[in-house]
């Protein structure tokens, strides 16, 4: 547990912060689901080729047997990540098809996929992000069935997209473009424009579009956080209002996402507690 803290701490601070708010023992089983998602995620950004696809098929049958409850031995021991999450799977019905899903949206970056449609980008938004909602709602506990998955879907979807709009420079770098082809061609930008790295009127307004897309896609997830359970509710919303500050940071450097990367300081996020404590209670007042 201890590693899988470490490499929420590290790799997502926001996440982390919103974890505190768990019990002891719903935060250990978030932090084995986030440090599992993020094994699996390193290897689709960090490796190419044939060794990538390799590893990525071994991190998706290491979490098969984790969930089975034999976590698969290493040469120098079971990985921790692997421990923690079987842990986790045996303690709080965790479905394995959410991983599953993550594991088919991780293939669509080893294999190139392209983004022609809106629909295509939603698809990988859920697949590699929404289904982490999935994972989270069993370990708080949620009321409301069905549509309170569909809401924690929404939420990790709307996250997802904000990374996507963030890191357009940085997946430029990596050969990779989110951005939907159908969206850029009514908005008037080019996959060379792009590469050029200019902030255009029209790279601002598709900017704009897919930002007003993810900040719906937030409110939409957020009518859920009410049927989550006990001290869940400010966890989640604790790191939704932060990762929409991603946005705020975003617009206020006018969409330049090529030459920077949008972030909240700690700070900042510490400043947006009584925000997120504020309006969750008008949440729960109107569920």
């Amino acid at each position: 547990m201890a590693h899988c803290r470490d490499v929420t701490r590290l790799h997502s601070k926001t996440f982390y912060l919103g974890s505190r708010f768990f019990p002891a023992q719903e935060r250990a089983a978030v932090w084995a689901v986030y440090a599992a998602c993020r094994d699996g995620d390193d290897i689709a950004d960090e490796l190419t080729g044939h060794d990538a696809v390799t590893q990525l098929d071994g991190w998706w049958a290491r979490m098969q047997v984790a969930f089975a409850g034999l976590p698969d031995p290493q040469p120098d021991g079971t990985h921790p990540i692997d421990t923690a999450l079987s842990w986790a799977a045996q303690t709080y019905p965790i479905p394995l098809s959410a991983f599953g899903e993550l594991h088919e949206g991780l293939r669509m970056d080893l294999n190139g996929h392209s983004y022609q449609t809106m629909d295509d980008l939603t698809l990988y938004c859920r697949r590699v992000a929404g289904v982490v909602g999935f994972m989270i709602a069993p370990i708080s506990g949620y009321s409301g069935g069905e549509r309170t998955l569909q809401h924690a879907l929404m939420l990790g979807q709307a996250m997802q997209l904000t990374n996507i709009l963030r890191d357009v420079g940085e997946d430029l770098e990596r050969g990779r473009v989110y951005l939907p082809a159908d969206l850029m061609t009514e908005y008037g930008v080019s996959g060379a424009d792009l590469q050029r790295g200019i902030v255009t009127p029209e790279y601002r307004a598709l900017m704009r579009h897919l930002s007003a897309l993810a900040r719906d896609w937030y409110k939409q997830g957020r009518t859920g956080i009410p049927m989550l359970h006990g001290s869940a509710r400010l966890a989640v919303q604790t790191a939704a209002r932060a990762y929409e500050g991603i946005l705020d940071d975003l617009e206020r450097a006018d969409f330049d996402n090529f030459r920077r990367r949008a972030y909240v300081s700690g700070p900042r996020k510490l400043l947006m507690l009584p925000q997120a404590w504020w309006e969750l209670r008008g949440f729960m007042a109107r569920a």
